[in-house]
């Protein structure tokens, strides 16, 4: 179970981004892309080592459903069908805490791989 329980789940009203509140009164904002290109999905991240794909075109990536898995995450499905990612309170936090330094990660493999945030290919 997750230290961090959440008090709020919002979705913005153009679906970029997800506000998240946690009962010990921090509160995170995090974009869409974020979340997509950053999806604990087996699809983004493999099934072990080494296996974790960078996932490009996803700028203008939007939220359409969250689907509540049991009492400890959510399902966040996106309009280009990539709805496989379960979103614990935990990770969420961390994406919260670290998703700066996240995104700039992912960001330097994109241009590592000679990808952008803009033009959709894929994943590799």
């Amino acid at each position: 179970m997750s230290e961090y329980w959440p008090t709020e789940l919002r979705v913005s009203p153009d679906r970029q981004r997800l506000t998240v509140a946690f009962d010990d009164g921090q509160r995170f904002e995090l974009s869409a892309e974020m979340l997509r290109v950053l999806s604990p999905s087996a699809e983004v991240q493999g099934h072990g080592p080494g296996q974790r794909v960078t996932v490009p075109g996803k700028r203008n990536v939007a939220i359409i459903a969250m689907t509540p898995t049991g009492n400890y995450a959510v399902r966040i499905g996106f309009d280009d069908f990539h709805d496989t990612g379960i979103y614990t309170w935990t990770f969420l936090r961390e994406l919260g805490e670290k998703g700066d330094e996240l995104f700039a990660a992912y960001e330097r493999e994109l241009a590592d791989k000679g990808m952008t945030r803009d033009r959709s290919e894929k994943p590799r």
